[in-house]
């Protein structure tokens, strides 16, 4: 039987999660007919050399080609169209492609997981680059208001100043969604910056950031007794739904 290769396409992929957790899966899953690779694209132009390898099957896309991918695409799934954004790609059998968003969904059963989320109708979402549109769209989806925190009044619907002149502003907001790289290793010790004297034992601070395990971020929260949880159960949850597409 031919092997089916996966994989993938980012920048810079060195910390990568996809190799590990998809090497682990196949082994404890006794699956041996794939191989899941890291493919470092220069520019997205590089893609072109990639698809001409038929055991390619699919592939994931981390930044900064999530939007870049989508003009080498045939279509565009429902999840991949709301967010305008693709992070998994599915070569189908007649080889058009085919693009979807799976951190809608990871992202989604992740909060839909979290005990006491479900009451909550208002999140801040710090950040405004592109791991935030999944977010965002999620938040929507789920009848949750969304307000985006940006250091430039341009980008989001506030700014980090006016968020830590105005105490109500966490109040009103008991979801605080991190979407930037902040507290990422090495760099552990940064943090959005917001007042974290104003959050409360009634907020839910959640990290996209998964490594380190406990991020600055949700330190400030837990010595102020909110609840906290990390980006890992969602990154997971995507991984998972990749494979899913990629099976189905």
């Amino acid at each position: 039987m031919p092997r089916r290769l996966f994989g993938l396409i980012g920048k810079t992929l060195k910390h990568s999660f996809s190799k590990k957790y998809f090497a682990e899966k196949f082994i404890k899953e006794n699956i041996t007919d794939v191989d899941y690779e890291l493919f470092e694209l220069s520019n997205i132009d590089e893609i072109q050399k990639l698809f001409e390898n038929p055991d390619l099957k699919g592939f994931n896309i981390t930044i900064p080609y999530k939007l870049e991918i989508i003009p080498y695409l045939d279509e565009l799934d429902e999840s991949a169209q709301k967010v305008g954004a693709v992070n998994v790609v599915k070569i189908n059998p007649d080889n058009s492609k085919t693009g979807y968003n799976s951190d809608y969904y990871g992202f989604r059963k992740s909060l839909e997981n979290w005990s006491g989320v479900g009451a909550i109708k208002s999140a801040l979402v710090l950040g405004t680059g592109g791991a935030s549109q999944a977010i965002i769209q999620t938040l929507l989806d789920m009848d949750i208001k969304v307000r985006m925190v940006s250091r430039s009044k341009s980008k989001g619907d506030l700014t980090y100043d006016e968020v830590n002149v105005n105490k109500n502003i966490l109040n009103e907001n008991l979801l605080i969604i991190n979407c930037t790289p902040l507290g990422t290793y090495p760099d552990v010790s940064t943090k959005p910056d917001i007042n974290y004297n104003w959050v409360s034992a009634k907020h839910y601070l959640y990290d996209l950031v998964y490594n380190p395990e406990t991020t600055s971020f949700m330190k400030e929260g837990i010595s102020r007794g909110a609840n906290v949880k990390n980006g890992l159960e969602m990154l997971i949850l995507q991984a998972e739904k990749s494979w899913e597409i990629w099976n189905s």
